[in-house]
């Protein structure tokens, strides 16, 4: 008995992390408002944006289960989300040069028939390179760090800046496939 699966995301990243399963599922965007400030330990808040991703959408999907992720960066107890824009960018940017910082991802599985969910926190440790001022300016000019947690996109032109990664590479990009996988099975969803 699989169920209608739906990623709450319109994360090309996350729907080709989930695709690599052979799961068969739809996406759809959550229109769920984020609140970054709420005063929670970075793992409970990835859990609470997940669950409130998956709960957005589930009203449109009965009997369906619903995957929802958040995915941010900490760095010294801060958190930092999208920066939007080159200013914000070139700060994150100079705040992870040389150092290390941890990647947090927190999903959910929502069951909308009998409303169980279950949501887990996964983190991976990253170490970044020292940056050039230069190398911080020409990425910046690329537009990709502006809409991605901590101003850079490990499967993009930001993997240039990492020297090494703690933990599970599917994590940092967005959503830990083996652990996403293992809670499905809980659901009873059989997978070839």
């Amino acid at each position: 008995m699989n169920k209608k699966i739906i990623l709450a995301s319109t994360s090309l990243q996350r729907k080709n992390l989930l695709a690599k399963t052979g799961l068969v599922f739809e996406t759809t965007a959550s229109n769920y408002e984020e609140d970054m400030t709420l005063p929670l330990e970075p793992k409970e808040l990835a859990m609470h944006l997940s669950k409130g991703k998956a709960q957005a959408v589930a009203e449109a999907y009965r009997g369906a289960l619903i995957i929802a992720a958040d995915t941010f960066i900490v760095h010294e107890d801060k958190i930092l989300g999208k920066p939007h824009t080159p200013q914000r960018a070139k700060e994150m940017l100079k705040t992870l040069s040389g150092d290390t910082h941890s990647i947090i991802t927190g999903f959910t599985v929502l069951d909308t028939e009998s409303d169980k969910s279950i949501s887990r926190a996964v983190e991976a440790k990253v170490y970044f390179k020292k940056l050039s001022e230069e190398e911080m300016d020409n990425y910046i000019a690329t537009g990709e760090p502006l809409d991605k947690a901590g101003a850079y996109a490990i499967q993009g032109l930001g993997s240039e800046f990492v020297e090494k990664i703690e933990g599970d590479y599917s994590n940092v990009v967005g959503l830990p496939v083996k652990e996403v996988i293992k809670i499905l099975r809980d659901f009873g969803v059989v997978l070839q």
